[in-house]
């Protein structure tokens, strides 16, 4: 009998990023309600109150990155929430018959809004609580309607103003974060790999452990630094010193990457005696990471002789390993892609893979070719999209039927936290839910001690501070700092309410509507994560073939080091989506297949041991010289074919070549033809 996969409740990707802290953000989220909000309390006009709530929106909104990237999100959240502001509201007028199909298809645009990426799918998150918004009550009258319109679009566009003066320095800075992140996740590697050296109770789970956290930690890192440089390159240009910084040390960082993966491998069955001669530079190689992390953002002209000082040591103590030893050829690898971190001089061979300054696709295709692709019943985000606007609907006619000031959070609710896929809408739930809950106790706590309207309006500016200064680090953390905002927000046009009603009426509706998300992902033409494993399964054997055949042909002479360090990326980034796919499945309840998981399991488990054999054969080429090219090649034949046909579903392998081979090929070997006696258990791929 298969044994039972429990859901682990601990694989729920609620982190905090404390790098995403930013004061700055939080004072000009601040600064643009406080001032709407002191206008409020001097003329007491309503509409200055929908401005503020705008102007925090348009905070929300912001992507970050550069400024030429944001602006134009910026506006075009302020035009279109200032047209569905004063346009549903009017449509409102008309009834609940005319009102709640355009409300409903609204939600579907903004939700299916995520086909075209991140920034798009953001913007639509926030156009669909303006939608919720807008048909709150009727605005019978076009000049009414056009004041709303005007209220809105001046406090967006007033909080883009303040984008533009207060965010005009530092546009590399997101680019230069999230790489001086990829060299802390290669440090926290490092150290994780040294500590099993150390380790006198190591076996195989902890070297498993060790490779499925971290080189998944650092292969996630390096592609979203990758994004976030691309973006920068593409809106500043590639002429810049801070561009081209950028650009070369993310691609010496993924370098080191692929060493330290061959690293492992060769340290894994390595013995006690090669442990301690690996510890060095294991040692030397953490600190020396960390900094090239801080000077990244620091540029500390006193960091430089540290760098230049220890990576001199480094190579040193490669200099008098023997010309034989297996770690000779990575250590001198990594020692010469630390210098070019430390030097930026860019050599010929290694130029990153991806073309920034490449012609982009033309505006029609960039918005039709992912309609094309989406327009489908197997598209996940279509489904997502029908079903936000499914669940969404009894929401939005309730409210609109039995009207009270509070009933718009159960809608927002309901369309902020689902998401495509169960395990993310659960994820999203939680957070929401207990950041809420908290948050409205913090805000009873604050109307006790603010009882004047001028005291309301004083302690917003505080707390809107605090809300966008933790807005990057974690959901949870900003619902519970954004709570009290909204409350005291809502407060100032109602201001003989009790903060405590207000409060709870938000936590109630907020938990209903956590539960709808959350049943809706689950039972309306769900996106099952157990059978998307069979997919992504092979998607990642069939790249970790390409990845054996590019190496293997680089050593015969047929291929250069460009392709494949291109075959190890899409092979590591493959591998990833796998390992996301088996963590979401493991969380989703009912029909999950625990036969069909273990072998995922076993599969993911022998992809990254194949992965770290083909790094060590990559950076090794006396392993290739100790097997003669024609038996080279007869075993890479039969390996990378080997994978092809277990991505292919099929278990009956071809028999092994009769040709010598060394232990590293036979490692390879076996872990092929593992996956070949378990693929049959993935079962067949889904067909919707």
């Amino acid at each position: 009998m298969a044994t039972r996969i429990p859901s682990d409740f601990r694989r729920l990707p609620i982190t905090q990023n404390l790098q995403g802290l930013s004061v700055l953000e939080g004072l000009r989220a601040a600064l643009s309600v406080a001032v709407i909000i002191a206008l409020d309390n001097v003329f007491d006009w309503a509409p200055l109150r929908e401005a503020a709530l705008a102007a925090m929106l348009t905070c929300i909104c912001d992507p970050g990155g550069p400024i030429r990237r944001r602006v134009p999100v910026l506006i075009g959240f302020a035009l279109g929430g200032a047209l569905l502001t004063g346009g549903l509201g009017f449509a409102r007028g008309f009834g609940l018959p005319v009102a709640l199909p355009v409300g409903v298809f609204a939600l579907f645009c903004a939700s299916f809004a995520r086909i075209y990426g991140t920034v798009p799918q953001q913007l639509g998150g926030l156009l669909g609580v303006v939608i919720v918004l807008a048909l709150d009550r009727p605005v019978p009258e076009l000049g009414e309607a056009a004041v709303l319109t005007a209220a809105f679009a001046g406090g967006a566009l007033w909080s883009t103003l303040l984008t533009l003066a207060l965010w005009p320095l530092h546009p590399f800075l997101p680019a230069r974060r999230a790489v001086a992140a990829v060299y802390r996740s290669l440090a926290l590697l490092t150290a994780d790999l040294r500590a099993l050296l150390r380790s006198t109770a190591t076996d195989a789970a902890a070297w498993e452990h060790h490779a499925r956290a971290h080189r998944r930690a650092v292969r996630e890192a390096i592609e979203t630094a990758r994004t976030q440089v691309v973006d920068t390159l593409r809106a500043r240009g590639s002429a810049g010193a801070r561009a081209t910084q950028s650009l070369i040390r993310l691609e010496t960082a993924d370098q080191i990457f692929g060493a330290m993966i061959a690293l492992g491998e060769l340290l894994e069955q390595a013995t006690p005696l090669e442990h301690r001669t690996a510890d060095p530079l294991l040692r030397r190689l953490r600190p020396l990471l960390v900094v090239l992390g801080e000077v990244i953002l620091t540029d500390d002209p006193k960091a430089h002789q540290r760098i230049a000082r220890a990576i001199d040591r480094m190579a040193a103590e490669a200099a008098v390993l023997p010309p034989d030893d297996k770690l000779r050829p990575l250590a001198d690898r990594i020692v010469e892609r630390l210098r070019i971190a430390h030097t930026l001089a860019v050599p010929g061979n290694f130029l990153p893979g991806t073309a920034s300054g490449g012609r982009r696709p033309s505006l029609r295709q960039r918005l039709l070719q992912p309609l094309q692709t989406n327009l489908t019943w197997r598209s996940p985000i279509l489904r997502h999209a029908l079903r936000a606007a499914v669940a969404a609907a009894p929401a939005l006619a309730y409210t609109m039927l039995w009207f009270t000031p509070y009933d718009h959070w159960l809608t927002i609710t309901i369309v902020a936290t689902m998401q495509p896929f169960f395990a993310l809408t659960y994820t999203r739930a939680v957070e929401r839910v207990l950041g809420t809950a908290l948050g409205g106790v913090v805000a009873a706590l604050v109307g006790v001690l603010c009882t004047t309207k001028l005291a309301v309006a004083a302690a917003m500016f505080p707390l809107a501070v605090m809300a966008f200064t933790v807005r990057s680090v974690s959901l949870g953390m900003f619902m519970l700092a954004l709570t009290p905002l909204v409350v005291l927000l809502v407060e100032t046009g109602q201001p003989d309410t009790s903060e405590w009603l207000i409060a709870g009426a938000r936590a109630l509706l907020t938990t209903i509507g956590g539960v709808v998300a959350v049943a809706a992902t689950f039972l309306l033409w769900p996106s099952r994560e157990p059978a998307r494993v069979i997919g992504q399964a092979r998607e990642a054997v069939a790249a970790h073939g390409r990845y054996a055949d590019a190496v293997v042909g680089a050593l015969l002479g047929r291929g250069d080091a460009a392709s494949v360090e291109r075959a190890r990326r899409e092979a590591g980034i493959a591998n990833n989506a796998f390992e996301a796919t088996i963590n979401r499945a493991l969380l989703e309840p009912g029909s999950a297949d625990p036969n069909r998981l273990e072998a995922a399991l076993v599969i993911d488990a022998a992809l990254r041991r194949c992965a770290g054999r083909l790094s060590v054969f990559q950076f090794d080429p006396a392993l290739a010289r100790s097997v003669p090219p024609e038996a080279l090649l007869a075993w890479g034949d039969w390996i990378s074919g080997g994978l092809a046909m277990v991505a292919s579903g099929r278990s009956a392998l071809p028999p092994r070549p009769q040709a010598a081979a060394n232990d590293t090929i036979l490692r390879l070997a076996r872990q092929v033809e593992l996956m070949a006696g378990i693929v049959e258990r993935l079962g067949q791929p889904a067909t919707a």
